[in-house]
């Protein structure tokens, strides 16, 4: 089950396109959905939820709590709408591409896969771009 919540104004256009996308990137990975929350904010919510419980006094455009057990994927996925529109106009791209490499960036932390080091930042980079097309692949 996915679930969209909104701690902001914004609001996705068709949460059952983005669902279907999300259970396309999980299953291109063996994965199954079990639970997952995405929760759209604003920058100080995140704020809050950074200092509160990762201890970090920064804005950030997304904060994943992994609650995967093996293949069956669950989490909390918080995003910033802020950052996100931020980070369009610094890449040059729409906040609807960006929105979507956000969210799938998120779900490949809860597949496994890290970006701390530079070595998985590249594959991270590489699979974000991988299950973005997925979303334009008829639903």
């Amino acid at each position: 089950m996915i679930n969209f919540n909104y701690e902001t104004d914004y609001q996705l256009d068709s949460e059952n396109t983005y669902s279907n996308w999300i259970c396309k990137i999980v299953g291109t990975e063996d994965g199954e959905v079990v639970q997952l929350d995405y929760i759209f904010c604003d920058d100080a919510y995140l704020l809050e939820i950074n200092n509160k419980y990762l201890e970090h006094d920064t804005y950030t455009d997304i904060i994943t709590f992994d609650y995967t057990d093996g293949k069956n994927i669950s989490g909390d996925v918080f995003i910033s709408i802020d950052r996100v529109k931020e980070n369009a106009k610094t890449f040059s791209v729409s906040f609807d591409t960006e929105l979507r490499r956000v969210m799938a960036h998120g779900i490949l932390h809860l597949l496994g896969y890290g970006d701390k080091r530079e070595d998985e930042a590249v594959i991270m980079r590489a699979k974000e771009d991988e299950k973005m097309k997925l979303f334009h692949v008829e639903q």
